[in-house]
């Protein structure tokens, strides 16, 4: 991340995308100069016992020492080898010119503000497909295979083109946090509906706290209970046509009633003041204090606060209520994603060596430590089987199993970044209430009107 390390960021924006293409070679699709060791039933992949291998993770919220614990056992399973760790922030502007000279890191952990442009880096033949890890044997179980001990929806989200290129590691809820010993101390009762919202909205601003605050530096935050509004009405169906980039979808019914909802929290005064100008650590911060009742964030939000939060908080992850009587997905429905995006450079030094790691990054005992040092659900199903979780962890646990099949994610975001870019514009001038719903509408489906156009813009499907 940059010098505001928001897990909710800004992905690279196009300059570096066109340096990323103009600079390409053909990677994935040249032959394998890469270092090679024996392959055996201990090294299914094939990494050799002796060459060095460099890891690049982003460190944001969630740190890096599970990164480190994994290179730790790759260590001690490779003895010869030496690990250079290197936990940083804007992951795109160090790495850039290292994939742009072919010179990059074996693994990185492709996350945080300035990423780099996946969609670029797999047209340009950056990265090494992830098929054979996914066959291999697990590091815990050799019966199963890596791609079996994922929850689902993970390979779907690392594939591009048909193959597998990268593949997340923490599993992530959007919705809205509140404080479960407050609201016993004051007798409130979480919303189930967008109406009690509100309303209750209006009794928390008589017992003297704002309602709400947000991450005004960064309006995304404020977008994922207003897309998860607009799925809830509008349904899987709705989903798709937004990442589809369908004729109209962002001025359809249901999403002009979740942008109004949205704005409905500016108009009424439910808002801390302030807000606009505030970060996400001052905002979350201020949020931790009680001076706030609601904040939205994706489930990382407890452990990028447990060392600011007092003692009985209690911190819990509620779901966006139901927009209307009349949805397509119940109140439990939930905007879910993995995040923590790692590959393995197709230039890579140390290929092999990577594939290697991350099949021991993906193991039962890296994941659990994951779960119990960053507060966040790891990717690898049963890792916090037997876990104490604290409040937050335990609450994401707990809305994964309640939603079940209903759960639902845009891909729109990490497709096409201008949009992304104007939706957050939009949002922003939405909850200052310097716009109104139906121009918000209007401005973020211009833009999608654009990217639709672009015919240099590479379109996805789904």
């Amino acid at each position: 991340m940059n010098a505001h390390p928001t897990r909710r960021t800004l992905l690279l924006g196009a300059v570096a995308a066109t340096a990323l293409s103009a600079c390409a070679t053909s990677g994935a699709d040249d032959d394998d100069t890469s270092a090679k060791g024996d392959t055996t039933a201990e090294n299914p992949l094939g990494a050799p016992a002796d060459a060095p291998l460099e890891v690049v993770v982003f460190k944001g919220g969630y740190g890096d020492q599970y990164a480190i614990e994994a290179g730790t056992i790759y260590k001690q399973r490779f003895p010869k080898a030496t690990v250079d760790h290197k936990g940083i922030q804007r992951v795109g502007e160090v790495l850039q010119p290292r994939f742009i000279s072919d010179d990059p890191p074996d693994v990185v952990d492709n996350t945080g503000a300035g990423r780099l442009d996946l969609v670029t880096l797999v047209s340009s033949g950056k990265l090494t497909d992830l098929a054979e890890l996914l066959d291999a044997p697990s590091l815990d179980d050799p019966a199963k295979k890596v791609r079996d001990t994922l929850m689902p929806g993970v390979v779907e989200e690392g594939t591009y083109d048909g193959k597998v290129f990268v593949l997340n590691y923490s599993s992530v809820l959007w919705g809205i946090w509140y404080s479960k010993s407050l609201f016993a101390k004051n007798g409130w009762t979480y919303p189930t509906t967008w109406t009690e919202m509100l309303t209750l909205g209006d009794e928390i601003k008589k017992a003297g706290i704002a309602p709400w605050t947000w991450q005004g530096k960064f309006p995304e935050y404020m977008n994922d209970p207003l897309i998860s509004l607009a799925a809830k009405a509008g349904g899987h169906e709705l989903v798709k046509s937004v990442d589809n980039l369908e004729p109209g979808i962002w001025k359809s019914p249901s999403m002009l009633a979740a942008a109004d909802a949205i704005y409905q929290l500016a108009a009424r005064g439910h808002i801390m003041a302030g807000s606009e100008a505030l970060s996400h650590t001052e905002a979350q911060n201020a949020w931790s204090k009680g001076q706030a009742a609601f904040i939205p964030c994706g489930s990382w939000l407890e452990g990028e606060q447990q060392q600011v939060t007092p003692a009985g908080f209690d911190m819990v992850l509620g779901t966006v209520p139901a927009l209307t009587g009349a949805d397509k997905l119940p109140a439990g429905a939930v905007m879910a994603a993995s995040s923590e995006s790692f590959l393995v450079p197709a230039k890579a030094g140390n290929a092999r060596g990577g594939l290697e790691y991350l099949r021991i990054l993906f193991s039962q005992k890296v994941a659990r430590g994951f779960a119990q040092n960053s507060k966040a659900l790891p990717v690898v199903t049963g890792a916090t089987d037997g876990l104490t979780l604290s409040s937050g962890l335990a609450s994401a646990a707990e809305t994964v199993k309640a939603a079940g099949s209903n759960m639902f994610g845009y891909r729109f975001r990490t497709w096409y970044p201008p949009l992304s870019k104007a939706l957050d514009d939009a949002t922003g001038e939405l909850l200052t209430k310097r716009t109104t719903p139906d121009k918000w509408a209007e401005r973020v489906q211009k833009a999608a009107d654009t990217v639709a156009a672009d015919s240099s813009v590479a379109k996805q499907k789904r």
